[in-house]
């Protein structure tokens, strides 16, 4: 499949953790599905802590990108049935998140 047909996708997710161990429970679900989404030739980008909202509110608890090889990747990821098996974890660990599909602007 030809890389133009199929371009590359950016997963924007902004993160506020539940308090008493959601950031622990996260990271617990980041464990369970990082040889999963290494296997669908994703890759988590560095990862950013709010310290100041200078326009806007902004109050997340963290801030990261995932890069997809293509949104098709992204699509059989969500729907493998370990993912699945493991979503549960990011839901006990989240008060609420923000996922944006984003591309790089030309």
């Amino acid at each position: 499949m030809d890389t133009e047909d199929c371009p590359k996708v950016y997963m924007l997710n902004v993160l506020w953790f539940l308090p008493n161990g959601g950031k622990e429970k996260y990271l617990e679900y980041m464990r369970a599905v990082a040889p999963l989404v290494e296997e669908y030739g994703a890759r988590k980008l560095k990862s950013f802590v709010p310290v100041e909202s200078l326009i806007g509110e902004c109050d997340a608890d963290l801030i990261f990108i995932v890069e997809w090889p293509s949104l098709e990747a992204f699509e059989k990821f969500i729907h493998d049935p370990e993912f699945i098996e493991a979503r549960h974890l990011r839901e006990e660990a989240l008060e609420r998140s923000l996922l944006i599909r984003c591309r790089v602007e030309s």
